[in-house]
């Protein structure tokens, strides 16, 4: 809230390690999309971002996954009570719930993604009209985390067959219809099935309702296969506190709450910036779109 109000925020180039201003002033954003999987503590500014000038979309993780693969993740139910607040003050349209990354395991094997999917599925029916899928991704950085967690709390886990990850992709996109929830595929085109469309998480068309007038954007996603449109990411790697074993975005975890623990909340940036990175020539950014990844803090 002090860099919206600031009008600015500055974050690290991860690419050539430069320090990036980027505008936050009303008339240079068009709008904002939060991504975390605990709005709870940030409802009661929600108004003032309103208030300032700003249309935003929340997308709100929750998988309701055990504590072996998610150790600091908001209860479940507890998130759904969160967004049907943002519903009911903001509208549903605000909404769009991530049940994402689908992770096979045998703490998580298909029959539990049936189970938990319909259950939040009912519990979410008129609060969002969207759901975004995804199947995990196993970098190198990823397997390595989830060999380490498997061998401390003796889980076994792999990565299924495209015939699995589309045929649970219909089985899903199914459940959600049922609650007037459209299932949406994000990044992964090989696993949109009848039921299912491609996601656009950054969506114009989306902000445009929200935000009364329209947004105009083009299709730019911000890697291949990527079905957004154009937008600025101001998050950083390693800096949520949330423990999920299969996150792409923490490469360690210690640093990542040691960086939780070294916010400013007065500073420009989500943690003091690195010297070599400061040295960097600061450019300044003016975009039609940003979205913030938010941990939830």
């Amino acid at each position: 809230m002090n860099r919206l109000r600031a009008g600015y925020c500055k974050m690290v180039n991860p690419y050539n390690r430069r320090v990036i201003r980027v505008s936050l002033l009303p008339e240079d954003v068009d709008g904002i999309v939060f991504w975390t999987k605990n709005i709870g503590p940030f409802i009661r500014y929600l108004p003032e971002v309103r208030e300032l000038g700003f249309s935003f979309i929340v997308q709100h993780t929750i998988n309701s996954y055990p504590r072996d693969l998610e150790q600091a993740v908001v209860d479940a139910p507890r998130a759904v009570e969160q967004l049907r607040q943002v519903g009911e003050i903001f509208g549903p349209r605000v909404n769009v719930w991530r049940y994402d990354t689908i992770i096979n395991s045998s703490l998580t094997p298909r029959e539990f993604h049936i189970e938990t999917f319909g259950r939040l599925a009912k519990a979410l029916e008129g609060v969002t009209d969207e759901v975004v899928i995804s199947f995990a991704h196993f970098y190198a950085k990823t397997q390595r985390n989830m060999q380490r967690a498997a061998a401390e709390h003796g889980f076994a886990w792999s990565d299924p067959s495209d015939e699995w990850k589309r045929s649970l992709a219909g089985d899903l996109a199914a459940l959600a219809s049922a609650q007037g929830i459209q299932l949406t595929v994000c990044s992964q085109p090989q696993f949109i099935v009848p039921g299912c469309v491609e996601a656009r998480c950054v969506d114009a068309r989306r902000l445009t309702d929200v935000r009364g007038k329209p947004v105009r954007a083009c299709l730019k996603g911000n890697r291949e296969e990527c079905g957004c449109f154009e937008s600025r990411d101001i998050g950083e790697y390693d800096t949520c506190p949330h423990g999920c074993v299969y996150c792409y975005a923490v490469h360690n975890q210690e640093l990542a709450k040691t960086r939780y623990k070294q916010h400013d909340p007065f500073g420009e940036s989500l943690f003091p910036l690195p010297a070599e990175a400061s040295q960097g020539v600061e450019s300044s950014l003016q975009l039609d779109l940003f979205t913030s990844r938010a941990s939830g803090s």
